[in-house]
């Protein structure tokens, strides 16, 4: 079927296959860059909120703990606004309310938490074992599974730089004792300065980061299809403009000249109609043209010497017809009796006359 069909048609059904079989390798290799884009973008915005979450914290132990921690000391219930931790929560929690970080959730997963909200689950520990036992490592990042959900997840150390967030944490005595009413006196103690206690995760759903990969990869997708139809188009109409065009005529000439349907007339009009605006090219169908100007010039003179020979040919058979008919009149008997007749009327004048 594929022979059959027409060049265009061909050359169209190939480019094609090609741009359908590069579509898929590329879109297979964008889709993946645009994810590793997309993981790496939700990465730094989940680094800008756990800086952000920092800040809140430095701020509750510089200037809010010291405000409240007197109050801590009498009152008979723990104000909780001076954990940092405490604080940090809430303010994420505000933040959940803008639409764009709805889905994002914060945890200050601990090894040893003063509320066990905060207590590290096994994927967590792992993920602090990692930072315990690499001080260079910063961030650790990927997708985990969470109640039939994938989640993707940015973590970072988490470690107590202010010793007066020690007042709380050091040993049960020297905590102060709303604390000890509100937490009690297991958990949350023995902590150390600079000592990694845990991890800062934030996770946001995996189906984010996918989403935002695959509407990346069918905007670029969409535009390159819309591109490569155009491409098509263009080179379809270039292609019977400045190829398909110039062969039709070439190989209407050539199917004639094999079946000798051409006539001295019609190539020569062929020529000065169709094949002058080829042979003025310069590439190679202008070389092929040529080629075929000069196939018409030799029909057309062969035809004439053709047909000069035919008349000659013509003249010599009509003098030869003529000196045979004048043969056969010569020998015929009533051609040789009126020689005869006329030998003797000669020959009688000659005798009257001496």
């Amino acid at each position: 079927m594929l022979n059959q069909s027409k060049l265009a048609t061909k050359f169209t059904l190939l480019l094609s296959l090609v741009f359908i079989g590069a579509i898929a390798l590329s879109g297979f290799a964008l889709s993946h860059a645009l994810e590793q884009k997309a993981e790496g973008e939700i990465a730094y915005r989940s680094q800008i909120l756990a800086e952000t979450m920092n800040s809140v914290r430095a701020f509750t132990n510089t200037r809010v703990s010291p405000l409240l921690m007197p109050m801590v000391e009498t009152q008979p219930t723990f104000i909780p606004e001076t954990i940092p931790s405490f604080t940090v929560r809430e303010v994420f929690e505000n933040l959940r309310k803008n639409e764009e970080y709805k889905d994002f959730f914060y945890k200050d997963a601990l090894l040893n938490p003063t509320n066990l909200r905060d207590k590290a689950d096994v994927f967590e520990t792992d993920l602090t074992k990692q930072f315990q036992s690499d001080p260079k490592l910063k961030n650790i990042s990927g997708f985990r599974d969470s109640v039939g959900e994938k989640l993707f997840y940015s973590a970072r150390p988490f470690s107590i730089k202010n010793a007066t967030c020690l007042r709380c944490h050091s040993t049960p005595e020297a905590a102060p004792k709303s604390h000890l009413a509100s937490y009690g006196s297991e958990n949350g103690f023995n902590w150390k300065l600079n000592e990694v206690l845990g991890s800062q995760v934030i996770y946001v759903p995996a189906s984010k980061v996918f989403d935002d990969a695959n509407r990346a990869s069918l905007l670029i997708i969409g535009i390159f299809v819309g591109i490569f139809a155009l491409v098509i188009l263009l080179i379809n109409y270039l292609l019977k403009r400045n190829v398909l065009q110039p062969i039709k005529p070439m190989a209407q000439l050539a199917q004639k000249i094999s079946m000798n349907e051409i006539s001295a007339e019609e190539a020569a009009e062929f020529e000065h109609e169709k094949l002058a605006p080829i042979v003025k090219r310069n590439d190679e169908l202008g070389q092929l043209g040529r080629v075929f100007q000069r196939m018409v010039q030799e029909i057309y003179a062969r035809e004439q010497q053709l047909k000069q020979q035919l008349q000659k040919l013509r003249l010599e058979i009509d003098d030869s017809k003529r000196a045979r008919q004048v043969a056969e009149i010569a020998e015929s008997e009533s051609f040789q009796k009126l020689q005869e007749e006329a030998k003797a009327m000669r020959s009688k004048r000659e005798s009257a006359t001496e």
